[in-house]
């Protein structure tokens, strides 16, 4: 007999869907909640770490991955003219051979393969909905949805981002995610090098890396010292002007987000925020997954991967726990540590390149986090 028999997961993201095939697979039954009624991702392109395709391999869309995006198993690193000056090899993850040591994708086809393979696993998906109110006794939830409608689960996942409701719901004193003053900013331009790379600028690095057989999408991160709203009109100058000290191919790219000739190149500016919950990630039969409790910068190309690893993790122990307290506290006590890692490894990278601080010790940081990651879970 199931540890549960009816899972409502409210927040339709990476980590949501994930979570609702795995369960259901078990022959769980999933109703999947998302308060976006179009179900759209928001942004430009995703980097997918070994570890990443590791865990899409186990949810079983790896291979439509693979297929419509972009994959290297090496970063070239070059200075601000487009000039290598190293090649660094980029491993599989362990247990993990056959795939590449990377990949990346547009978000919003990442989010259409797990749509996709969302429904085909039998979950039932209600788009432009939320919840009302949770009402928890010992044998389930009473979930009233902004519809008007009700239903009753012996679990509830809060699935819905860095700013969850769900998690304000059963953490009202956790003081949500902390600004790192640093933006990303991405846009999407055409592919020209088999591999990642790396422009190292005197002041900004910049990267690109591929996200499909013709595409890839160009990065920066920089320094901010608050969250003010930027008018997305003012994105296209905003970011060539942080790529100005840049010749060669990311000087090109510059020069047509300012003449018009890469209008289509869909840039996105995001301020960067990251937190961990400390333990535990539940309360009674509602528990949390993904961002709500481990939002975290994009230094490790990890953030959608470990949001993975955790409906992983909350899968594995709901199938082999003899109580739903115990897998509730057996999954946060596996996965903690490991999105600790991606949280706090991630946030010091990005102290170090606010500072300008030392090279030596960003490439130590990111290497050792790295390696760790490829570990099996």
């Amino acid at each position: 007999m199931a540890l549960v028999n009816k899972v409502l997961i409210i927040g339709g993201g990476i980590g949501g869907m994930s979570a609702a095939i795995l369960l259901s697979r078990q022959g769980i039954a999933v109703d999947l909640v998302e308060v976006n009624p179009h179900w759209a991702a928001d942004g430009a392109g995703i980097t997918i770490s070994g570890p990443t395709l590791r865990a899409l391999r186990e949810v079983g869309v790896v291979e439509q991955v693979l297929r419509l995006g972009g994959v290297w198993n090496a970063v070239d690193i070059c200075d601000a003219n487009g000039k290598r000056n190293a090649t660094v090899p980029v491993a599989p993850a362990v247990g993990a051979d056959e795939l590449p040591g990377c990949a990346g994708i547009m978000r919003t086809t990442l989010a259409d393969i797990l749509a996709d393979a969302t429904r085909a696993a039998g979950v039932e998906v209600r788009l432009g909905l939320s919840f009302e109110t949770l009402a928890q006794d010992d044998h389930g939830v009473d979930v009233l949805f902004t519809d008007g409608s009700r239903g009753r689960y012996d679990l509830v996942i809060g699935a819905d981002g860095v700013n969850s409701a769900v998690r304000r719901h059963i953490l009202p004193e956790h003081p949500g995610p902390r600004f790192t003053g640093q933006g990303s900013w991405r846009a999407v331009v055409p592919r020209r090098h088999e591999n990642s790379t790396i422009y190292m600028g005197a002041t900004t690095k910049a990267g690109m890396n591929p996200i499909s057989a013709t595409e890839s999408y160009l990065f920066v991160l920089d320094r901010r010292d608050d969250m003010d709203f930027i008018a997305p009109e003012r994105w296209p100058h905003m970011l060539a002007e942080l790529l100005r000290e840049f010749g060669g191919t990311v000087g090109e790219f510059r020069d047509g987000l300012l003449d018009g000739s890469l209008s289509d190149a869909r840039v996105l500016y995001r301020p960067l925020m990251g937190h961990i919950v400390a333990a535990p990630w539940h309360n009674g039969r509602i528990a949390l997954l993904g961002d709500a409790v481990h939002a975290t910068t994009p230094h490790l190309a990890s953030g959608a991967g470990i949001a993975v690893e955790g409906a992983i993790v909350l899968a594995r122990e709901l199938a082999r726990r003899h109580s739903l307290e115990g897998a509730l506290v057996a999954y946060t006590g596996r996965h903690y540590d490991r999105a600790r890692l991606v949280v706090s490894a991630s946030g010091r990278l990005g102290e170090i390149e606010r500072a300008s601080g030392s090279r030596d010790e960003h490439t130590r940081v990111m290497i050792a986090a790295q390696q760790a990651l490829r570990e099996p879970l």
